[in-house]
């Protein structure tokens, strides 16, 4: 009897430990993924870069800023989690002509000298749900452009690329994933002080902002 009972015990073990070993993978699996992951938006390749349009009638004044710094804190298992600020430097806005960029950069519009960054600091993302690859999401958070703030909600995208950093950066040796953060969107310049008192027929109230940025996370 004695025997008989060690031999189910021992064959009701055997048949539970595939289970146990399974589970205990299956949980370091899951914790592999559920730490956030801070992605770094300062990017060495240089090519991270904003895209700005603004209207009028006799000239469409379009151009581009590539001073883009900040970082994210991303959980796939998680996004709704997701916060961050982006950063961009004010004098790397570039348009073609240089009399227009020295307007640009002058006290009437965006003063650079004065106001040096411009920041995007997320607070909350809702409507989070996924279309193939990508996460998509309402961004809200704050827009400090020209020293003032205003609370703003956007569509956003989120790629996640596992294991990408070395093929961005043309060096296999590094080890890292992307995050790639797109969005499109306006703001109205006079709520930012941007040619305050301008009247419409000279210059288009809305500006249109396109990002398409990517962070890195390194791994040791």
């Amino acid at each position: 009897m004695v025997l008989a009972m060690r031999f189910n015990f021992s064959i009701a073990s055997s048949l539970r430990l595939p289970v146990v070993f399974a589970a205990c993978a299956l949980l370091t699996s899951t914790a592999a993924h559920a730490a956030p992951q801070t992605f770094d938006f300062k990017d060495p390749k240089g090519v991270n870069n904003i895209q700005f349009n603004l209207d009028a009638p006799l000239e469409a004044i379009t151009g581009t800023a590539n001073g883009v710094s900040g970082s994210v804190s991303f959980d796939l298992d998680a996004p709704a989690a997701t916060t961050g600020r982006i950063v961009l430097e004010a004098k790397s806005l570039t348009v073609g002509n240089s009399k227009m960029l020295e307007h640009l950069q002058g006290a009437k519009w965006l003063d650079v000298a004065q106001y040096p960054t411009i920041v995007f600091e997320a607070s909350k993302l809702s409507n989070v749900r996924t279309q193939g690859a990508q996460i998509l999401a309402d961004l809200t958070g704050k827009l400090t452009l020209k020293g003032i703030t205003k609370e703003l909600t956007v569509p956003v995208s989120f790629t996640y690329l596992a294991d990408k950093l070395g093929a961005r950066l043309n060096d296999e040796k590094i080890k890292g994933d992307l995050l790639v953060l797109r969005a499109t969107f306006e703001i109205n310049r006079s709520e930012f002080n941007i040619m305050a008192g301008q009247a419409t027929e000279k210059v288009s109230e809305s500006i249109q902002l396109s990002l398409a940025i990517a962070g890195a996370a390194p791994k040791n």
